[in-house]
């Protein structure tokens, strides 16, 4: 019978030879709050947080997950049903595996029920980390503009003060006056999302949001409060029925939420705490003065390359992410666009080996053990490739560089938007602008343009001639000749 995770059922678990937490959990303070408490969380930092605790450090240190979404209760229930433990799931190339019980997560509130508990957290001397993965869209700005949207319905609602505030951004900001006023010192901020400058953005978007209440504060605000940026990366799967069944048989633990992910890791993180942080350097994070050439890296190479497998792939009949990396037509455009568009835009990076990094990728891509879907790649599309993949496509175009590759990828996402594959078959768009992606990609097919012509997405792109000639070539190949033909002609050209 398979054994029902919680902290009274450990030493039963242990006996099996599974590592789980040997540190004494009653004795540790929550020092960090996190906003965000999904599978890449739980599989990156709060797994950082439970190897130092391990060690016998970091115990002002442990994390007190918040949830401001009603979807996050599923969390919250799994949370408190097991104390916070939950199975993580390393999945090897060659089909073993690595389990271990975490047990860094000491607390969780959820903010749709009580607020002002989620601020009184953060108030409270003991916090000194605020750290968010709350996804590309969490940050509310504009993505031509890039300034903060004032008028999103939550936000707009917080800034009237109606009620107590029920955003990230309303709820941090006021945690943070409070610490003003009773003379703390403000925890930092710290931003573990895919954006370039994450924890500039943070800034930005947190002031933004106290100017539109108290200019004062939010000079303050810029003066007092650390936003330090950093690099992370493990690829991690939502996790499946089939991840829960594989716990549950094979490890013989009852696991209501375990997570699953790569063994590769990687955090690379500014120094730049003034409350306090843990020894996370002690725990394999890279700490850096600067985190921009490893940011750049991660989200041209890696990222941007999620996106151009995941719509060819997905068009082309593949549902896995190692399905269609395994496909050498793939894997070759991939390794071209990282080759001759992502990494000509790169600064040099400190003690990286770009060629060795880049095989690393494609090898990571082909695990089959971690089994990462396409659709999950496809998501929130209109949130990543302006972050990930025009950037690439804007600095080439500066300097003469090639776009042939990036224009082929936005034109996949194009056809991927109008909703249906290559054999009829629907596909469920997950997006926040859906509706509208769609609607203007039924179009194109006699208008050629129409996807790129929508400037909130793509700014001025389709001003440029090079740049639409490339993708009306692409689009043009995906219309007549299907995905798979296109993107061999673009990996061959």
């Amino acid at each position: 019978m398979p054994v029902r995770l919680s902290p009274d059922t450990l030493d039963e678990i242990a006996a099996t030879g599974i590592a789980v937490p040997t540190y004494d959990r009653a004795g540790i303070t929550a020092g960090i709050v996190h906003f965000g408490v999904g599978g890449f969380h739980r599989a990156h930092q709060a797994m950082v947080i439970d190897r130092l605790l391990q060690q016998g450090k970091a115990r002002d240190f442990g994390i007190c997950g918040v949830g401001v979404l009603e979807q996050d209760r599923r969390m919250a229930e799994a949370m408190a049903a097991q104390g916070g433990l939950y199975t993580l799931v390393l999945k090897h190339p060659d089909g073993t595996r690595d389990a271990r019980v975490i047990g860094s997560i000491v607390d969780y509130l959820l903010a749709v029920d009580d607020p002002e508990a989620v601020i009184a957290k953060m108030a409270s001397p003991d916090t000194k980390i605020v750290s968010l993965t709350i996804t590309e869209g969490g940050y509310n700005f504009d993505h031509v503009t890039g300034e903060f949207v004032a008028d999103e319905p939550g936000v707009a609602a917080d800034l009237r003060g109606e009620a107590p505030p029920h955003t990230v951004f309303g709820l941090v900001v006021e945690a943070l006056r409070r610490r003003r006023d009773s003379g703390q010192v403000p925890f930092t901020v710290m931003s573990c999302d895919n954006i370039q400058g994450n924890g500039r953005v943070a800034r930005r978007m947190f002031t933004a949001y106290a100017r539109l209440q108290d200019a004062a504060f939010a000079d303050w605000m810029d003066e007092h409060v650390s936003f330090p940026n950093s690099m992370v990366d493990r690829i991690t799967p939502v996790t499946t029925d089939e991840d829960r069944a594989a716990v549950r048989d094979d490890l013989g633990i009852e696991d209501a939420w375990p997570v699953v992910a790569e063994p590769f890791f990687q955090w690379v993180l500014e120094d730049d705490h003034p409350a306090g942080r843990p020894p996370y350097q002690d725990a394999d994070v890279q700490i850096v003065d600067d985190v921009e050439p490893y940011e750049l890296m991660k989200l041209r190479l890696l990222n941007a390359s999620h996106q151009g497998l995941c719509y060819f792939g997905y068009l082309s009949g593949y549902r896995y992410a190692h399905e269609a990396t395994q496909d050498p037509v793939i894997a070759t455009f991939l390794r071209r666009y990282m080759d001759e568009e992502g990494t000509p835009t790169l600064t040099p990076v400190p003690g990286i080996d770009l060629d060795d990094y880049k095989a690393t990728l494609i090898e990571r891509f082909q695990n089959p053990e971690v089994r990462d879907t396409l659709a999950r790649l496809c998501a929130e599309s209109s949130d990543r490739i302006p972050k990930w993949l025009l950037p690439v496509v804007r600095e080439n175009l500066a300097s003469g560089g090639p776009v042939a590759l990036s224009a082929g990828i936005v034109a996949s996402w194009a056809r991927y938007a109008e909703g249906t594959d290559e054999s009829g078959e629907p596909i469920t768009i997950v997006d926040r602008l859906a509706d509208s992606l769609n609607r203007i990609a039924l179009t194109q097919r006699a208008d050629r343009l129409a996807f790129i012509e929508n400037r909130a997405v793509f700014g001025d792109l389709a001003d440029d001639e090079r740049f639409v000639a490339a993708y009306r070539e692409a689009l043009d190949g995906l219309l007549a000749d299907g995905a798979h033909a296109t993107v061999e002609r673009l990996a061959r050209s």
